[in-house]
């Protein structure tokens, strides 16, 4: 303010300045479209107008910007056939809309259709210029610039890329979106992509179908190649995560795109060179399929097996650059085989002179029929149209045959097919159409999207439009096999279904058809990074490696695996043991001793040979029971003794055979008491020794106290503490039969446990007193002057006994199985036969051989040592 004051003309000056810049500013275009205008390659003026972006060329040339100057448009280059067919088929759907008297009557549908080049960014520049078109606009400044859409819906991209980057540019302005070949599970997202539809399944369904396939053939160890873009890399991942939980691995997984450099594309064919899976899980979209072929075939890269994706498996144009048939057998998914009548006629008919886009149609024109038009810019810059015949725009395309004429793709037409008559439908409801449509109605593309959610109708031919909350149509896919014809060819054979919508276990359903492979092989190729472990073996993983890759490792001794590719061996039952395959159990066999083997029928002979020995003697006994011989020492506790002797005979039957309850308890009491009995008898044979020859001294009064009665007494009252013994261990805990596993691995060991083990070693250490007992009176009375001096064969006996069972106790305890009892047994039998042949054989010697020395003089003289 003060420099105004001091300098009043100046400050005048500059106000009018700033004044006159406002009223300029005012008159300037407040709305303008920054950049070039975008022009369309096919336009149709109508009503209500559509958009359309199709790649009608599938690449572009690599620049490098300086970011000094204005950046040129993209240049496209290699025309795309298959572009343009998409463009015909929303065109024919058009066209048969604007015809039809009850879809939308009194409306006309137009259209514009840009080139989005394979590119994401042009796709985007593209959507933008449908949205907002390409004019200029000018207004007051109180106006805004804000203008409805040009277009109510965009039909389109084919790549799921590009369709991801303009979803994600229109999806706030609510225009639909509807895509014929983006496949891409992320594109279901609709909190990104809010205003996205496709009339093709995700793939979130088809990766995991391949994941099925691959499982049903056996391939658990695999390779995969994937485009390097959204559709190729989230495919790849559902499939990975899909495989992984049906146990198959992938060995490698690398990806690819068409622009990509001679070294990278060398990187993968060397990697699957030094691989050792012969199945290739193909990921890829055909125009990356296209490039990769004729690299495979120069490499020679035959023999494997490849299984692929919806975006090559069904393309002919991929069959027909496999001129070396390295894909033969391939086999894949592919969207189901559709006919709409007309359509393939209407692709057909195109005329260049007719065109709107001169210079596309030329170019498009050019390159179906190899020729040139005299005015076409790129005749005058080529180097060989000299070569080439002159274009009159009135070709026939009878007999030419390339990928434009091919029809294979007529499944993804009808998508677009759809995706016309789905927008077509819903303006047919905001419009309220019956025989006419209100015109006084403005639709605006958010209502049209609402009502393209809930559209639910039936095509021409039949097959019902519709779209689940995610805008994905219901998932429904044909199993393709390449197999090749007798002239060359390879045909698409359809060789199962794979529907979504039925059970998991019913989703997958190969016909029976008999299926090619790799190399026109009719047998399964097997693709494993270990071999199945069969049966009686479990799975080991290998270090370091995916769990596809293991060792099979032989199942232990008692364990079993009755299935394939075990992890783990199970352990059979007790009873059970393990065969030599190691795949089942059978049945232990179970160990006794037994009368029919070898074994048990010697001791039982051995037995029965003691008991017959036994009553031999006393038969001999009883018919010379009035001889000395007989009648010294009592001759009844001879008698008892060799009846005790035939019951320790006998008892050691009860230890052979199928142990039971019974047995297990008699046998043990049986052969303790009989030899108690058996001890107390020698015991008292003994004592009669000592009391005899101490009655002989003067004033000796011994034999009244030891008599006839008080040795049956003394038999009975060690026989009844025995008895005792028995009762008590009877009573509290008995033996009992038992199974023991333990023992033998491989054998049951039927056996009697003891119970309490204090009763079964008081039992023995009772015997053991009595006949350490005996053995110290036998000893004592072993130099009394008799001529026949029982005292000395008792001791002989006695030690014998006592040796016996010293011995038997570690053999015993360190004896396996049935031979611990067969220790048992020869115990019983030897001390028994000690018994026997010590007390009573020399006796029958004298009976039988000397009787001359059986009388009471022989027996009461005095002999020399040497006598007997």
């Amino acid at each position: 303010m003060m420099s105004i004051q001091r300098c009043p003309d100046k400050g005048w000056t500059l106000l009018q300045l700033l004044l006159v810049a406002s009223f300029s500013r005012a008159e300037e275009l407040l709305c303008r479209q920054r950049g070039d205008p975008e022009k369309p390659q096919l336009l149709k003026d109508g009503d209500i107008m559509l958009g359309g972006i199709f790649s009608f060329h599938s690449r572009w040339k690599n620049r490098w910007e300086n970011y000094i100057e204005k950046p040129l448009p993209l240049e496209c280059n290699s025309l795309n056939f298959r572009g343009f067919q998409f463009a015909q088929a929303m065109r024919f759907a058009v066209e048969e809309i604007n015809n039809s008297t009850d879809l939308l009557p009194a409306v006309s549908l137009g259209y514009r259709m840009y080139d989005a080049c394979g590119s994401a960014a042009t796709g985007v520049r593209a959507a933008l210029a449908l949205a907002n078109s390409n004019e200029v606009i000018s207004a007051p400044s109180n106006t805004s610039c804000v203008r409805p859409a040009q277009v109510l819906a965009i039909m389109g991209e084919t790549s799921s890329s590009p369709c991801m980057a303009i979803a994600t540019i229109i999806g706030p302005f609510h225009i639909p979106m509807i895509s014929h070949f983006a496949t891409c599970a992320c594109l279901s997202d609709k909190t990104k992509y809010p205003s996205f539809l496709r009339t093709i399944p995700s793939d979130y369904y088809q990766s995991r179908a391949l994941a099925l396939l691959v499982k049903h053939f056996g391939w658990t160890w695999v390779g995969a190649i994937r485009s390097n873009d959204d559709y190729g890399n989230n495919g790849m991942a559902i499939f990975t995560e899909t495989a992984q939980q049906l146990g198959v691995c992938l060995e490698y997984s690398v990806s690819v795109f068409r622009t990509d450099p001679p070294e990278k594309i060398q990187k993968i064919i060397d990697i699957i060179k030094a691989s050792t899976s012969k199945v290739i899980v193909a990921f890829l979209s055909h125009m990356d399929m296209d490039v990769l072929v004729p690299v495979f075939t120069h490499h020679n890269l035959t023999g494997y097996q490849w299984v692929g994706s919806e975006g090559w498996i069904f393309d002919s144009q991929t069959m027909k650059l496999d001129r070396h048939h390295i894909l033969d057998g391939a086999i894949g998914l592919s969207i189901a085989k559709a006919h709409v009548s007309g359509m393939r006629e209407f692709i057909l008919d195109v005329k260049p002179l007719n065109s709107t886009s001169t210079d596309f149609f030329t170019e498009f024109w050019e390159t179906l029929f190899s020729c040139k038009f005299k005015q076409s810019k790129s005749s005058s810059s080529s180097s060989s149209s000299g070569n080439q015949r002159e274009c009159t725009g009135h070709e026939d395309l009878t007999g030419v045959h390339n990928s434009f004429t091919d029809m294979s793709l007529m499944p993804i037409f009808y998508n677009v097919y759809k995706g016309v008559y789905a927008v077509a439908h819903a303006l047919h409801r905001v419009l309220g159409c019956n025989e006419t449509c209100n015109n006084k109605v403005q639709p605006d593309p958010f209502t049209i999207l609402q009502h393209i959610r809930k559209i639910h109708f039936k095509t021409k031919e039949g097959d019902v439009v519709q779209f689940n909350e995610d805008g994905d149509p219901a998932a429904k896919y044909e199993i393709i096999n390449w197999q090749p014809t007798e002239h060359g060819a390879v045909d698409f054979v359809t060789v199962g279904l794979y529907d979504a919508s039925l059970p998991s276990d019913k989703q997958l359903n190969l016909y029976n058809k008999s299926l090619i492979f790799a190399q026109n092989s009719k047998l399964v190729p097997v693709s494993v990074c270990s071999e199945m472990c069969p049966p009686g073996t479990r799975k080991v993983l290998q270090k370091g490696k995916p769990v596809c890759c293991f060792d099979c490792v032989r199942c232990a001794e008692g364990e079993i695996s009755n299935v394939t590719d075990s992890v783990t061996c199970v352990q059979c039952h007790p009873e059970f043991w393990s065969n030599e395959r190691r795949h089942a159990c059978v049945k232990k066999e179970i160990e006794f001793l037994s009368y029919e083997e070898i074994m048990g029928a010697l001791l039982t002979a051995a037995s029965l040979f003691g008991t017959f020995t036994t009553a031999f003697v006393a038969l001999i006994f009883f018919m010379h029971r009035k001889s000395p011989i007989v009648r010294a020492n009592n001759s009844e506790l001879s008698f008892l003794l060799l009846f005790s002797l035939t019951l320790c005979f006998l008892c050691s039957l009860s230890f052979i055979g199928q142990p039971s309850e019974w047995s297990c308890m008699l046998r043990h009491t049986a052969f303790g008491i009989t030899f108690v009995l058996c001890i107390s008898c020698i015991l008292g044979k003994t004592m009669v020794v000592l009391m005899a020859f101490r009655a002989t001294l003067p004033g000796s009064n011994m034999m009244k106290w030891f008599g006839p009665t008080q040795q049956r007494l003394s038999v009975l009252a060690f026989t009844l503490i025995q008895i005792v013994i028995c009762i008590i261990w009877l009573t509290t805990s008995p033996p009992f039969p038992l199974k023991n596993f333990q023992e033998l691995k491989d054998k049951i060991i039927l056996e009697c446990a003891l119970g309490s083990a204090v009763g079964f070693w008081a039992v023995l250490g009772y015997i053991g007193i009595l006949a350490i007992l005996c053995f110290i009176l036998a000893f004592l009375a072993r130099k009394l002057p008799d001529n026949f001096n029982e005292a000395k064969f008792i001791t002989f006996s006695m030690l014998i006994f006592c040796a016996v069972w010293i011995t038997f106790i570690p053999a015993y305890v360190s004896s396996p199985g049935k031979f611990s009892v067969a220790v048992e047994i020869f115990a019983i039998l030897a001390s028994s036969f000690g018994l026997l042949f010590c007390i009573f054989i020399p006796k029958c010697y004298i009976i039988l051989l000397k009787p001359e020395k059986n009388t009471k003089k022989s027996m009461m003289g005095k002999m020399t040592p040497n006598t007997l």
